[in-house]
């Protein structure tokens, strides 16, 4: 069953794409913020980074690495400034990514405020974070990683972190096909956001 929050989500934290500031002289403006996506696990250190660094690699592969801000965090702080765990460095390395410049972090109140879409990689951390959530508007940022692949049941990525290196890559592929979903639901408004009048709102 799919998490109900998915297409709404996105929905709603996508219609200010286009939107952008008066700047500069002869009423020109200033380009559009990139759309800011944080994952969120528990320690930071191993399925997070992998989302994130997956979805900045899509972006970038798509021609629109500029238009996304991809970070990460965790609910925990037991690892905070530590590099990801190294089976996750070699995991992402295996499958032609860069995850060595990753320097984990704790998820904060301000971090809400800093998101526009908080994506969480089991629904543990759903749970933690719509308690944190200060208001509607922040528990509406909020949505479950695996609700973007249609063709699973499960809503949970597994922790690796105690298990073996075949697990990491596993959940690597996993959070692969997620993070595709994802990045689909997102596409057309980023696009819209490159091509139509700065004025003019994505229809989503």
């Amino acid at each position: 069953m799919h998490s109900p929050y998915r297409r709404t989500t996105v929905q709603k934290e996508t219609r200010g794409l286009c939107k952008s500031s008066p700047g500069g002289q002869n009423g020109s403006v200033t380009p559009p913020e990139p759309f800011r996506v944080i994952f969120v696990c528990t320690g930071n250190i191993c399925r997070s980074p992998m989302a994130e660094v997956v979805f900045r690699d899509l972006a970038e592969r798509q021609g629109l690495g500029p238009r996304i801000a991809s970070s990460s965090a965790g609910t925990g702080e037991w690892h905070v400034g530590e590099r990801a765990d190294q089976r996750t460095l070699e995991a992402l390395e295996s499958r032609g990514y860069d995850g060595s410049h990753h320097r984990a972090r704790q998820f904060t109140a301000a971090s809400f405020a800093e998101s526009d879409l908080v994506v969480a990689l089991d629904r543990s951390h759903e749970r933690i974070l719509r308690e944190w959530a200060r208001d509607e508007d922040q528990e509406g940022k909020v949505t479950l990683l695996l609700s973007f692949d249609r063709d699973t049941e499960n809503m949970d990525v597994p922790d690796p972190y105690y298990a073996d290196m075949e697990t990491f890559h596993s959940v690597l592929a996993m959070i692969e096909t997620a993070t595709r979903g994802l990045f689909r639901q997102l596409e057309p408004a980023l696009r819209q956001s490159r091509t139509l009048p700065r004025t003019e709102s994505p229809r989503i």
